[in-house]
């Protein structure tokens, strides 16, 4: 299997999961599944080159397939993910005892804690891709 950090490390595939991490949080009919071609007409890409990435994503771990008949629908599986966490959580928290912190904090306290951080990242995601979507490619920093 590659490095995570080799796969997450191309832009392309950053925006595949990014598309995948829209339709997660948004459709909960679909149980976050994106079809190929939907894939395409999001980010204006090639198909070969799609699929080619979700390959790439699929062996990592990070997107999961569902077959149906000729077409592919994908799923976000974040869970590789937890362990780029683990090696950034030091880096921004550094000169913070977080594990005192922690340890001092109520069970309800840290689960209200956990549930605040996911909305502010699902929001702080949900700019950055506004943004991104109205921002000419040519202007974009990739």
């Amino acid at each position: 299997m590659a490095d995570i950090f080799d796969v997450i490390a191309d832009a392309t595939r950053r925006d595949i999961l990014a598309v995948l991490l829209d339709r997660h949080a948004d459709d909960v009919h679909s149980f976050g599944e994106i079809s190929v071609s939907e894939i395409v007409a999001t980010l204006e890409l090639s198909q070969p080159t799609v699929s080619k990435h979700l390959k790439v994503l699929r062996d990592a771990g990070l997107v999961a397939v569902r077959e149906e008949g000729q077409h592919r629908y994908y799923r976000l599986d974040s869970e590789p993910l937890e362990v780029v966490e683990d090696w950034i959580i030091p880096f921004v928290a550094s000169g913070v005892d977080a594990a005192a912190i922690t340890a001092e904090l109520g069970e309800d306290t840290r689960e209200f804690a956990s549930t605040v951080g996911k909305v502010f990242a699902d929001t702080s995601h949900r700019v950055t891709t506004a943004v991104e979507r109205v921002t000419p490619r040519k202007w974009r920093r990739d």
